[in-house]
């Protein structure tokens, strides 16, 4: 496949670039590395400086070469974040997202897989489906359903192919690739961050929830398993108009079971401060993956907690300061 993959100088993006490169797939990376860092750019793939909202720009990218599929990662992802600027948050994430999907029908290129997000369901006791209730906590998840809308109609009208793969939490590492946000808001890297002693103590929001220890559940799934995820929707698109699935590992994990977990991993204490619960955080999300498992044979091989909390403290203690362009 010749790729076009947008926010490629991202975590996730980065990380599936590689991927793709490594099974003998061409990859173009389109970033304004405004939240990206040109370092998570495989050597392998080109590099377009450019920007979602820049139309001009690209649509000469999209038109520069005869690409198969686009990768659509280019977002922004931060729930609390969302809901303090939720202007920006339409503006980047569903205006631009429609020029993404809007030029590349208009070049010809027929197949596109979306970065979705599990923040489009409504909280649940029960593991999510792709058919359980839709009610976004937040302005993001909002956003990532709009765009889902989008391509449907996108589908009927003008036949474009696409899957969209809505995430539970992406973590963990592969060598010489991590997460690095900043400011770093996920909480697996900022408990890491503590235990090397980049932080003073750890925020834990909100301990009133109705779970076990009052902390919020979520689902962790490892970013190796999201990679080939949307290898195999990308293959799948050939013969599939439209494809839905949830990428998570079938486990939720409380906050607090995170921590406790990263002290035994780091063999650090990591101090913890109680505070108020963010905007827009739900109490319960963990995934249903049963469609991807039985129809594309997907599995979360990498996504044991154990693993993604040491996979992570490998990269993190060892390459803290890899991603210093920030």
């Amino acid at each position: 496949m010749n790729v076009f993959m947008t926010g490629g100088a991202g975590y996730i993006g980065g990380v599936t670039a590689e991927i793709l490169l490594g099974s003998g797939h061409q990859v173009t990376v389109y970033d304004n590395l405004s939240r990206g860092h040109r370092a998570a750019i495989p050597s392998g793939a080109m590099f377009i400086n450019g920007d979602i909202g820049d139309r001009t720009t690209l649509r000469d990218a999209l038109s520069s070469a005869d690409f198969d599929i686009v990768f659509h990662f280019a977002s922004l992802i931060e729930a609390g974040e969302s809901m303090e600027k939720p202007a920006l948050y339409f503006r980047n994430n569903v205006s631009h997202s429609h020029n993404v999907i809007e030029l590349a029908s208009e070049v010809g290129c027929g197949r596109f897989v979306f970065s979705s997000t599990a923040a489009v369901y409504a909280s649940s006791e029960q593991p999510l489906t792709e058919e359980s209730p839709i009610d976004p906590a937040n302005v993001y998840g909002e956003t990532k359903l709009i765009v889902e809308r989008m391509l449907t109609w996108y589908q009927r009208i003008h036949g474009l192919r696409f899957a969209a793969l809505r995430y539970f939490n992406a973590c963990g590492a592969l060598p010489g690739r991590g997460e690095a946000h900043y400011p770093e808001t996920h909480l697996i890297p900022r408990v890491l961050q503590v235990a090397l002693g980049q932080r003073d103590h750890v925020n834990l929001y909100g301990t009133d929830y109705q779970t076990p220890d009052g902390t919020c559940i979520r689902d962790y799934v490892h970013v190796a398993d999201l990679a080939e995820a949307h290898l195999l929707a990308a293959t799948a698109l050939e013969h599939n108009d439209t494809l839905l699935y949830n990428l998570g590992s079938g486990r939720g994990y409380s906050n607090q079971e995170i921590i406790e977990m990263a002290r035994e991993v780091t063999s650090h204490d990591i101090p913890v401060d109680p505070v108020d619960r963010r905007h827009g955080d739900a109490t319960r999300l963990v995934a249903s993956y049963e469609k991807i498992q039985s129809e594309l044979g997907w599995e979360p091989v990498h996504s044991q907690l154990h693993n993604i909390l040491s996979t992570s403290w490998k990269w993190h203690s060892k390459q803290p300061h890899l991603y210093d362009d920030a």
